[in-house]
């Protein structure tokens, strides 16, 4: 099975950082509100996902959710977050770090497209 969302290593350091601060984490792929299309960060429950999302797939140990409707547009496409310098302007945990995440992407292969790991409802998932 291919996933559709990985993580940088440098992505994983700063995630790593952040949750020795806030505890578990989640990421919700923002659809355009503040920051434009990033990935945001939030302590797990913090942000709350419902019928309108889906999970994407987990990046270093954290949900990634994204809603459906900007799902049916990304598809077919393999996102990988990273971190780059700099802050956003949005809530995400990792601003006052002067770092925020980004989405690079890339389109699947047909051998991937043919084994890729399902979306879930957010709302199937089990919070515990």
């Amino acid at each position: 099975m291919f996933t559709r969302v990985d993580v940088t290593d440098e992505a994983r350091r700063v995630i790593d950082q952040l949750r020795e601060t806030h505890g578990p984490l989640m990421f919700h792929q923002s659809g355009g509100c503040c920051d434009g299309s990033s990935p945001m960060c939030f302590q797990d429950g913090e942000f709350r996902v419902g019928g309108s999302d889906v999970l994407l797939g987990e990046i270093h140990d954290c949900p990634f959710y994204i809603s459906k409707s900007q799902f049916e547009h990304w598809q077919d496409t393999h996102l990988t977050i990273d971190v780059t310098p700099g802050r956003g302007a949005s809530f995400s945990l990792e601003i006052p770090l002067g770092v925020r995440f980004v989405t690079k992407s890339r389109l699947f292969s047909d051998e991937e497209k043919q084994n890729l790991q399902p979306v879930r409802d957010a709302e199937s998932v089990d919070p515990a």
